[in-house]
C-alpha cells in the first residue's frame, strides 16, 4: 500500500538549492538575504539540507550562514534552484519510506534541465539520502503540481498535467492512473485554471490552492474587478466550492488575497501570491512581499494552523525569477532520510 504524506505531517528535513552567481537572479545579494532568513528559520525547527555547486560555493554559503549543526551542505550541480519540482517526492510503501524520481523536462522544455533531471541520482549516494529505497518513474511530474490531503485525494490542475509539453499522447485516464498508482491516491480533483501572470509552470497548484488539512483548502483569491486575474480566479473559486471530500462534505475554503502587482525590471508582472507557503515542524512559513495584504494572509493562515507558529518570510526577491517559498523547498517526511543527530 502506497501513501503520499501531507506536508503537515512530521518531517525529517527540508532541502534547498543555494543560488549561484552564474544563475538567473539579477539581484543575487537580495535573494541570498532571503535565503539566509529561510535557512535560519528552517534550521530552528528541523534539519536543513543545502545543495551547492562546488567547494567555493560551499565556503561562500558557510560565510553567509555560519556554522550550524542543524544544516548539512552537500554538493551536486543543478540548473535551477526550484527543488520543489526537481527533487524526489516521498511516499510510504507498505510503511517504508520510498523516494520517487519522476522525469523533469524544464517545465515543458522551457529551460535547460539536464542537471536538474539528473539531480536525484546525484543525491542518492550522499548522506542523508544514501540507503533510502528509490524508484525511477517514466512519467513527467513536478512536485509543485500536486497536493495531497493525506487520505486518498490528489489536487492538481488540468493546465499543467494535460499540457502537451509534459506527457504528450497520454489521455486523462492514463495520467490519472500514473498519479493513483505511484502516489497511492484513490481519486484526483482537477482544477481548470490558467496560470498567474509571470508563472511559467503552466499553473502549478501550489500557487493556486493548497490543502491545510483533509477538509481545509486555502486558495488564491482576487476581489479587484480591475485585476486581469479576477475572472479566472472567481471561476476557480466556484470550482473549489463544488468540490466534495470523500465523505461528501464541502471543503472549508480560506481565501488568500493577492498582493499588489509586483513587476520585474522589464515591466513583466510576477507571480507573487500567498498560497506558496511552506509547512515545517511546528510552523508555517508564509511568503510576504512588503504589502498591506501580508497581514491579512498571515491572519487567515494562522486560523488554518492554530497549533503552529506563523512566520512571515520575505520572498519578493524570489518572485523575480518566477517562484516563491514553496517552489524553492522540498520537505521529506519523518524517517524518509538517514538523519544523524
Amino acid at each position: 500500500m502506497i501513501r503520499f504524506p501531507a506536508e503537515w505531517e512530521k518531517q525529517s528535513a527540508v532541502l534547498i538549492a543555494w543560488p549561484h552567481k552564474l544563475g538567473d537572479f539579477r539581484n543575487l545579494q537580495a535573494v541570498e538575504q532571503s535565503y539566509c532568513f529561510i535557512a535560519d528559520t528552517i534550521s530552528q525547527h528541523q534539519r536543513l539540507i543545502i545543495v551547492c555547486h562546488d567547494d567555493s560555493h560551499q565556503q561562500h554559503i558557510r560565510d553567509l550562514i555560519g556554522n550550524n549543526d542543524n544544516i548539512d551542505i552537500i554538493q551536486a550541480t543543478f540548473n535551477d534552484i526550484w527543488v520543489r519540482d526537481t527533487a524526489f517526492l516521498s511516499v510510504e510503501n507498505d510503511g517504508q519510506p520510498q523516494l520517487l524520481n519522476f522525469i523533469f523536462n524544464g517545465w515543458g522544455e522551457k529551460y535547460p534541465h539536464h542537471d536538474d533531471n539528473a539531480l536525484n541520482h546525484k543525491l542518492l549516494p550522499l548522506p542523508p539520502f544514501k540507503g533510502t529505497t528509490q524508484l525511477d518513474i517514466d512519467f513527467i511530474l513536478e512536485g509543485g503540481s500536486v497536493e495531497s490531503d493525506v487520505i486518498d485525494t490528489i489536487l492538481t490542475t488540468k493546465q499543467c498535467l494535460f499540457n502537451t509539453n509534459r506527457n504528450k499522447g497520454l489521455s486523462q485516464q492514463e495520467i490519472e492512473q500514473q498519479l493513483l498508482q505511484h502516489l497511492g491516491a484513490k481519486r484526483v480533483l482537477w482544477i481548470d485554471q490558467e496560470n498567474l501572470s509571470g508563472d511559467d509552470t503552466d499553473a502549478h497548484i501550489d500557487t493556486l490552492a493548497r490543502f491545510c488539512s483533509a477538509d481545509i483548502i486555502a486558495y488564491t483569491s482576487c476581489e479587484d474587478t480591475k485585476d486581469p486575474h479576477y475572472g479566472s480566479l472567481k471561476n476557480m473559486e466556484a470550482q473549489l466550492q463544488a468540490l466534495r471530500t470523500q465523505a461528501g462534505a464541502s471543503y472549508q475554503l480560506i481565501p488568500l488575497p493577492m498582493p499588489q502587482p509586483v513587476y520585474d525590471e522589464d515591466g513583466l508582472r510576477l507571480p507573487a501570491n500567498y498560497a506558496n507557503f511552506l509547512i515545517i515542524n511546528g510552523a508555517v512559513m508564509v511568503p510576504v512581499y512588503d504589502d498591506p495584504m501580508d497581514v491579512v494572509a498571515l491572519e487567515r493562515l494562522a486560523g488554518c494552523f492554530p497549533d503552529r507558529k506563523i512566520i512571515a518570510t520575505p520572498c519578493q526577491p524570489l518572485v523575480h525569477q518566477y517562484g516563491s517559498l514553496h517552489c524553492m523547498t522540498m520537505q521529506f517526511p519523518e524517517k524518509a532520510l538517514k538523519i544523524v543527530a
